[in-house]
C-alpha cells in the first residue's frame, strides 16, 4: 500500500514538473499590441476629461460673473439689463424701428424706444430693475419680501410718469426684467404687484417674453407697411385711370377732326368731280376762227 502511494505521490510530482517547465503559448506580441492599443484610447480619454474639465472650469467662472453680476453693484446689473435688451431688440427689429439712450421731449434718456406710428405711438422699454431688496428675500430676510413688492411699485409708477407722455408715446410701456427666475417669482409670489403694472400700463417682460412681444410688434409694423404700400399704388392707381381718361377723351377728339377732315376731302371731291366736266365742255366749244 505504501508502494503505492509513493508512486502515486511520484507521478503527481512528474505532472507538477511538467507544468512547471511547459513552454508557454501565450502570444507576447499580441498582448503588446493589446496594451499599445489600450494605453492610446486612455490617453484619448484622458485627454477628453481634460478638456471637459477646462470647460466645466470656465463655466464655473461664467456662473460666478453672472452672480456677481445680479448680486453686485446697481451699476454693473443695469449695464449687464441694458446690453442683454440691446442684443434681444437689434436681433428682431430692423434698424430704422429703434433707438437707445434716446432723448426724448421731456428730457428723459429711456433706455430702449421703438418706432411706432401714431397712434398708438413710440413704446418706452425699460431695463432696470429694484434688486437689492429681492437679494435680502431671498437670502431670508423676513422684512424683505414687503420691501421687494413696495419697491417694485415705485418702479412701476416711475415708468409710467416718465415714459408715457400722452400724444408723444404709447399709452402703455415696458419693465424688462433680464431674469427669467425673478420674472417667474413675480408672477407666482405677487400677482397683485402685476395687476398693479397692468392698470398702471406698463407691461413686465422677460427674455422670452419680449422676444414675443418684438416679434409680434414687428409684423404689425409689415402689415402697416404693406397698408401704406397698398394705399399708395391705389392712389396712383386711381391718376393713371384719370390720365387714361383724359387720354381716351382727346383720342377721340382728334378721331373726330379726321372724320370732319375724311368728310371735307369727301365733299372736294365731288365738287372737283362736277367741275371737270364742265370744263372740258367749255374746252370743247366752238368759238368759230
Amino acid at each position: 500500500m505504501t508502494t503505492y502511494i509513493l508512486i502515486l505521490l511520484i507521478l503527481i510530482a512528474f505532472m507538477l514538473l511538467v507544468l512547471l517547465f511547459r513552454r508557454p503559448t501565450v502570444d507576447i506580441s499580441a498582448l503588446r499590441e493589446d496594451n499599445a492599443r489600450l494605453r492610446e484610447r486612455l490617453s484619448e480619454r484622458l485627454g477628453a476629461l481634460s478638456q471637459n474639465a477646462i470647460e466645466l472650469k470656465n463655466i464655473s467662472a461664467d456662473i460666478a460673473n453672472f452672480k456677481n453680476i445680479l448680486m453686485g453693484n446697481k451699476q454693473a446689473r443695469g449695464t449687464f439689463g441694458e446690453r442683454q435688451l440691446e442684443d434681444i431688440v437689434a436681433d428682431i427689429m430692423p434698424p430704422e424701428t429703434y433707438d437707445f439712450q434716446y432723448v426724448l421731449k421731456t428730457g428723459v434718456r429711456p433706455d430702449c424706444i421703438i418706432r411706432l406710428p401714431y397712434p398708438p405711438g413710440d413704446m418706452i422699454i425699460d431695463s432696470k430693475f429694484p434688486l437689492e431688496s429681492f437679494n435680502r428675500m431671498v437670502g431670508g430676510d423676513d422684512g424683505a419680501k414687503k420691501q421687494f413688492e413696495l419697491d417694485v411699485r415705485k418702479h412701476i409708477d416711475a415708468i409710467a410718469e416718465k415714459y408715457v407722455i400722452p400724444g408723444t408715446t404709447a399709452e402703455s410701456a415696458m419693465m424688462f426684467i433680464a431674469s427669467e427666475s425673478i420674472f417667474e417669482t413675480l408672477h407666482r409670489e405677487f400677482p397683485a404687484t402685476i395687476d398693479y403694472a397692468a392698470r398702471r400700463k406698463v407691461f413686465i417682460v422677460s427674455p422670452s417674453t419680449l422676444w414675443a412681444a418684438l416679434n409680434t410688434i414687428r409684423a404689425v409694423l409689415s402689415d402697416i407697411k404693406i397698408k401704406r404700400v397698398a394705399t399708395k399704388i391705389k392712389k396712383e392707381l386711381a391718376m393713371l385711370l384719370d390720365d387714361l381718361g383724359r387720354l381716351s377723351k382727346r383720342a377721340g377728339n382728334v378721331q373726330q377732326h379726321f372724320t370732319q377732315t375724311e368728310d371735307d376731302l369727301r365733299e372736294l371731291q365731288t365738287s372737283i368731280s362736277k367741275i371737270t366736266p364742265r370744263a372740258e365742255k367749255i374746252r370743247d366749244l366752238d368759238f368759230g376762227e
